[in-house]
């Protein structure tokens, strides 16, 4: 007898895009949402006036720079199934947005610039999905311009990326000739059509039967099992702005692409702590929040918590318990989204993701559970690489700067540290990135009605500290060593170099230094 639950959660198809900046990973998305019917007309990411904005790309401004800064959940049906599709912040200064969407994710398309091939940004976030284990589909986009010859692109995959490729499909044609894809599993007939071989021109034509014919000595056979374990990547091919082969990479996605998977859960006992595994079909709920985004409506000064169900089925109004603090949470306000838009959502699966309305109990990393209490592994927060002061413009808003950098901080959009010594009301921010301020500064004033300045710092390292021998004195050199406390009063230090840091570390064994920690809630130091 089939499960119901087990039915549910196989029809999941939970994943992130992830590439470089500018290789077309928000059309690719207003795409999908096209072909899964829940958009009419896609938009454009650099729109004129009066033209329909991106569907992903919600806040304002995101529209005003044309990139995305965060990241967007959308959610739609296809072909029977449910998807869940995490668009990704592609530029780097808000890489750490994303790191944390990929704790989310059971799959990942990787998107590549069939004209600049492999790029940093990408080499980067393949290797976190390396490290999580994420099975990864590869679609080279922008088939439509003058690029890289395919096997050129295939090739730098396999050599920077270091994961054999298994190409699904073919190009037909290229640049302003590229007409469709040749599908290696589901032949459609297209290369039977004279119209195809007119439209490429004789020799070009016999080239491209030549390749086809090459294909399965040339390249690696597709295997399931490495596929999955990602050892192996389907790739594909399209143009997203021309939207040529977007709807055969959707179909094949929806049957390549794993449904939810298992997960890691630690749990502290009296004997130390153990881990284990929660499957999905499991019948008590559980899931855990990867995401936190304040002010989706301005008007209300809504607070969202991201959480991804990992367990069981969800129910609007169902009480669980929030396993960091072993209080009760009810889950009343829920919605489900497409980029700002929400619909109310009475239940759900392991793979959904839940937008729950909280007023400041959750925080990113936070598992909510029925039955045993358990947590998941957590969401950690990495070490940022820009420091800035942040100064009032105006001494009355104080109130509204700390409620802003309150929001902004529990967001994971920056982090915030204090003089140890209380000696000054200004808070330090730290950031991945330098955009991350700018984008700071805009939201304080857009969203908080609060100017402030910021003036930057000689830091580049920042390290968590811990030991019985800590002394923060000793840590005191301006210009080179600063030691500041976080929101929860942990020390840390900032260094000036790689070197100063290492020679830290070198000076002071019994000390540990951590550049990653999990998220704390400690309350805010920002004097009001």
């Amino acid at each position: 007898m089939t499960n119901p639950l087990q039915t549910e959660v196989s029809k999941r198809r939970t994943f992130a895009i992830i590439s470089h900046p500018d290789a077309g990973k928000t059309t690719l998305t207003e795409k999908l949402l096209l072909h899964g019917g829940a958009i009419h007309l896609a938009g454009s990411v650099k729109r004129s006036t009066g033209g329909r904005r991106m569907t992903s790309d919600w806040m304002e401004v995101e529209r005003q720079r044309g990139i995305s800064i965060t990241t967007s959940v959308l959610q739609f049906e296809y072909a029977g199934r449910q998807i869940n599709l995490l668009d990704t912040p592609g530029h780097d200064d808000f890489s750490e947005d994303t790191y944390r969407t990929l704790a989310a994710a059971d799959s990942a398309v990787m998107l590549i610039d069939s004209v600049k091939g492999v790029e940093p940004q990408t080499i980067k976030l393949f290797k976190v999905c390396r490290m999580r284990g994420i099975p990864i589909i590869t679609l080279i986009n922008k088939m439509d311009r003058p690029g890289r010859p395919v096997l050129e692109l295939l090739d730098e995959i396999e050599r920077v990326l270091g994961i054999p490729c298994t190409p699904s499909n073919w190009p037909v044609g290229s640049g302003s000739t590229f007409i469709g894809v040749h599908d290696r599993w589901r032949p459609d007939g297209l290369l039977e059509d004279p119209a195809v071989a007119a439209t490429l021109g004789p020799r070009a034509f016999a080239e491209l039967k030549e390749e086809i014919a090459l294909l399965d000595g040339a390249t690696h056979p597709f295997d399931r099992e490495r596929f999955l374990a990602g050892e192996v990547s389907p790739v594909f091919f399209g143009s997203a702005m021309s939207n040529v082969g977007i709807q055969p990479f959707l179909d094949h996605f929806v049957d390549l692409a794993p449904s939810p998977r298992e997960r890691t859960t630690k749990q502290t006992t009296t004997v130390g702590e153990t881990t284990g595994k929660v499957s999905p079909d499991s019948p008590d709920f559980s899931g855990f929040v990867f995401k936190i985004q304040a002010n989706m409506d301005p008007r209300h000064r809504d607070r969202i918590a991201f959480v991804r169900i990992c367990s069981g089925k969800f129910m609007r109004g169902m009480e669980v318990q929030h396993a960091r603090t072993g209080r009760p949470f009810t889950l009343s306000r829920t919605v489900q989204f497409l980029g700002q838009e929400r619909t109310t959502v009475d239940e759900g699966y392991a793979g959904d993701i839940l937008g729950v309305w909280d007023g400041g109990a959750l925080r990113i990393g936070d598992t909510l559970v029925t039955g045993q209490r358990f947590e998941f592994e957590g969401v950690p927060r990495f070490s940022p690489e820009h420091f800035v002061v942040a100064t009032l413009l105006d001494p009355m808003k104080r109130k509204q700067l700390k409620i802003g950098l309150d929001k902004l901080s529990e967001e994971g959009a920056v982090q915030l540290f204090y003089d140890r010594q209380r000696l000054s009301r200004e808070p330090i921010l730290g950031a991945v990135g330098v955009l991350q301020f700018e984008i700071i500064q805009h939201r304080l004033k857009a969203e908080y009605g609060v100017a402030a300045s910021l003036r930057s710092l000689p830091y580049k390292y920042a390290r968590w500290v811990t030991g019985p021998a800590f002394e923060p004195n000793r840590f005191e050199r301006p210009g080179r060593m600063t030691c500041v406390v976080d929101v929860e009063d942990r020390p840390l230090v900032l260094f000036d170099s790689d070197w100063a840091l290492r020679d830290a570390i070198a000076e002071n064994p019994t000390l540990t230094f951590t550049a990653a920690v999990q998220p704390g809630r400690g309350k805010s130091r920002v004097a009001a």
